[in-house]
């Protein structure tokens, strides 16, 4: 597990919030076609339950799993419910169950195990590449995670993840009061990235407008939803500098 708290860059950059690691995250994060599941957290209770959630997830797969937060959620304070503690596995259940499990003590109760990616036969390695592409097509299609709201009646719709998300929030109720119909979609996982929702979603919209803290990132993958259906308008604030709810109107007016 990877725990991504985003600031603002590069290089040095500064301490302020940013969500400029949306790319670096959710292509893999390094060489080689792999994937990493990646939870971004809108909230501190979402940051605790996405921990045990995280984990949860990178046993069952055998797979990194990344939470990609940004300065905001993670200098922010809020009350959370964090859930029951869970026994830890006997070593005879991880032995059964998991025994794949490396054995770095040299415990009777599991088998010796080399882990290494090594493979020199060139067949070899596609074959196990095919193996881990069957791996991500079940992730897909059984992990996608997000949220919605005021969306029922909505011709235009904000995209946005993390605090984003939540600037946006209060951005729809702002621009509701003002008869503009608008609504949130949230992804809560960028990977596997909800892109069938929001190709379904799109059908019904006059217009996408993507809310990050970056020069534009995850728009590239609301646009490959959407394959042109409707128009897809990006706002970003850079520098560590976050959106406004009133900026964030002005632009949904020019969608309107």
């Amino acid at each position: 597990l990877i725990v991504n708290v985003q600031r603002g860059g590069p290089g040095l950059g500064t301490i302020q919030p940013s969500q400029s690691d949306y790319n670096q995250a959710t292509r893999g994060g390094g060489n080689g076609d792999y994937e990493v599941i990646v939870l971004a957290p809108a909230s501190v209770q979402e940051m605790a339950d996405f921990v045990d959630l995280a984990f949860e997830l990178a046993f069952k797969y055998r797979n990194p799993a990344m939470i990609l937060s940004d300065g905001v959620i993670g200098q922010m304070m809020e009350k959370v419910v964090l859930p029951p503690m869970k026994p830890r596995r006997t070593e005879e259940e991880i032995a059964k169950e998991c025994p794949w499990a490396a054995n770095g003590h040299g415990l009777k109760q599991r088998g010796v195990n080399v882990i290494t990616s090594l493979e020199l036969d060139p067949a070899k390695m596609e074959e196990k590449n095919h193996k881990l592409q069957e791996k991500y097509r079940q992730i897909k299609e059984n992990e996608v995670r997000y949220e919605t709201k005021d969306l029922e009646d909505a011709e235009l719709a904000i995209v946005a993840f993390g605090s984003a998300a939540r600037i946006s929030q209060k951005a729809i109720e702002i621009a509701r009061e003002q008869g503009i119909k608008v609504g949130l979609f949230r992804p809560i996982t960028l990977w596997p990235f909800p892109q069938e929702e929001i190709a379904e979603l799109s059908k019904k919209l006059k217009g996408i407008l993507v809310v990050e803290i970056n020069a534009g990132q995850m728009v590239y993958d609301v646009r490959y939803a959407v394959e042109g259906r409707v128009p897809v308008k990006h706002y970003g604030r850079l520098g560590g500098i976050v959106p406004d709810p009133d900026e964030i109107i002005e632009v949904l007016k020019q969608l309107d």
